[in-house]
């Protein structure tokens, strides 16, 4: 019983493919990587070429005549905020002796209120000397000035005092005179009116107390406020550690870099739409994945991994032959992203082949130039498209050509009427590998299997279509038994077994 693969993908296909989109990541791991590394760079180059200036420090207790345990910092910032203004940078160049403009010199310092009485005052400078002695003269001036503040507004509370004690004794003088100009022989009616200023006076006579004492207490209470404000911390010079800062500049670039090239690697895949797991290229050329090969190892790999990429090509190289040998038809290798390995396992499997006769490789490859580099060797005879049409018909004949953008499709028909697809996995994107799947069904071309080339280490996805002998019928193979090419005699047609693969879960095994 077979089920129609396309409607069910179609139907249970996700939006986005997490599986697909880290596969993808991952297979693109130079761009990220490369961004990482060029980021540790960029930021360890920054902290090397570009140290910061010296600087200095300073902090300052802040005493304020207001303060509530439950201030919320609001007082703090106010004097931060005081600090950055041109009156304080102007009195500390001042002190300073320098002429330097005083809004150039409030961008080279800042506060910072650390509590609601402490400030941190950082300043920067051309040396650390310089740092220290502007850390020095902006807090004093700061001091001086919070100061300053602090009794200009006691002195001008104890005279508002002060002169209200005055206007009351003006008035009791008044009371005093009403009182002094009374007889003793005034009618008895008058006597309520008495009573009435001397409790008048009484009145005032407390009211011109309180406003001495109030007065007193205005004074009295700032000397402990400014002997409250202070430099707690005296200037002292910023120590910077170059190899601290290469550390964490490296780490930050580090940081940025790899999260962009991730960024830049999911957008990429996602836009792209380059399939790279078994079971998209299967499904989107319609054929299954026969064998697959891994990328070829650098010299630096150890030998037992060479030994098992041998392995691999061995075994690619008796699948493929296999085919070859049991089809009726011609049979060819057509690659999508792999020319010269595709070259190479035509010309691995066309040795392979010459132990039943002579063989001929059919070179429609662009740009390889397969006959003039193998011929040296005593391999395989390989020749172009026009020289093969001179060889005898008992020769078996094996084309290898390509399916990239630009192939001339109606010269695919001579290679073979049934064929192998090499495709390195995510070099084509969706869209072309149903162009070439279309493409070959036009030109009645079967194609009978995939090599998958640098498949991903990871993916265990399955790559086999149980349907895809109908598929494949209906993208215009003819089923029909035809002579074999240059055998002179009819082998009936062998169906194709899919590549028999473990399956991903338990559901799919049941």
């Amino acid at each position: 019983m077979t089920t129609s693969t396309a409607s069910q993908s179609s139907a249970s296909a996700p939006l986005l493919d997490l599986q697909a989109l880290v596969v993808a990541v991952r297979r693109r791991r130079r761009l990220w990587a490369g961004l990482a590394l060029l980021g540790l760079l960029a930021g360890a180059a920054v902290a090397v070429l570009l140290p910061p200036r010296p600087a200095a420090v300073t902090k300052v207790l802040v005493a304020h005549k207001d303060d509530q345990p439950n201030d919320t910092g609001t007082l703090i910032r106010t004097d931060v905020e005081l600090l950055a203004t041109t009156r304080i940078a102007a009195e500390a160049l001042r002190s300073l002796g320098s002429r330097q403009d005083p809004e150039d010199f409030m961008q080279d310092y800042r506060g910072t209120g650390l509590t609601n009485n402490l400030l941190q005052i950082d300043v920067t400078g051309d040396s650390d000397a310089e740092a220290v002695a502007r850390a020095k003269a902006l807090a004093e001036t700061f001091v001086a000035d919070h100061v300053r503040r602090l009794r200009q507004a006691a002195e001008a509370e104890s005279t508002s005092l002060l002169d209200q004690r005055d206007r009351m004794r003006k008035e009791l003088a008044e009371v005093n005179k009403s009182i002094g100009d009374r007889s003793p022989d005034d009618e008895p009616k008058a006597s309520a009116s008495i009573e009435s200023l001397f409790a008048r006076r009484a009145e005032l006579d407390s009211r011109i107390a309180e406003f001495d004492q109030r007065a007193a207490e205005a004074l009295t209470g700032t000397p402990e406020v400014v002997a409250g404000t202070q430099i707690v911390d005296a200037p002292h010079a910023v120590r910077h550690s170059l190899p601290r800062a290469v550390g964490t500049n490296a780490g930050i670039g580090l940081a940025l870099g790899l999260v962009l090239g991730l960024a830049l690697a999911a957008v990429g895949a996602v836009v792209a739409d380059r399939p790279v797991l078994r079971r998209e290229i299967a499904a989107n050329l319609g054929a299954s994945v026969l064998a697959e090969l891994r990328r070829g190892p650098r010299r630096s790999v150890r030998r037992w991994q060479r030994r098992r990429t041998r392995a691999a090509r061995e075994r690619l190289t008796t699948t493929v032959a296999r085919l070859v040998r049991g089809s009726a038809e011609p049979v060819s290798l057509l690659e999508l992203g792999c020319a010269r390995g595709a070259g190479v396992i035509a010309l691995d499997v066309a040795g392979a082949l010459e132990a039943d006769g002579p063989v001929v490789v059919v070179d429609a490859l662009p740009g390889t130039g397969l006959a003039g580099a193998r011929r040296k060797s005593g391999g395989p005879t390989v020749l172009s498209g026009e020289r093969a049409a001179a060889e005898p018909q008992h020769v078996r004949r094996l084309g290898v050509g390509s399916v990239a953008p630009g192939t001339a499709w109606t010269d695919l028909r001579h290679l073979g009427s049934r064929t192998v697809l090499v495709v390195r996995a995510g070099h084509g994107s969706a869209a072309w590998l149903h162009t070439v799947a279309r493409q070959l069904a036009d030109q009645r071309i079967a194609v009978i299997g995939v090599v998958l080339i640098d498949p991903d280490p990871r993916d265990r996805t399955d790559g086999t279509l149980w349907d895809g002998p109908h598929v494949a019928a209906s993208r215009g193979r003819d089923e029909s038994p035809k002579r074999h090419n240059g055998t002179g005699r009819l082998r009936a047609e062998r169906p194709v077994v899919p590549a028999a693969t473990v399956p991903d879960s338990d559901q799919e095994a049941r």
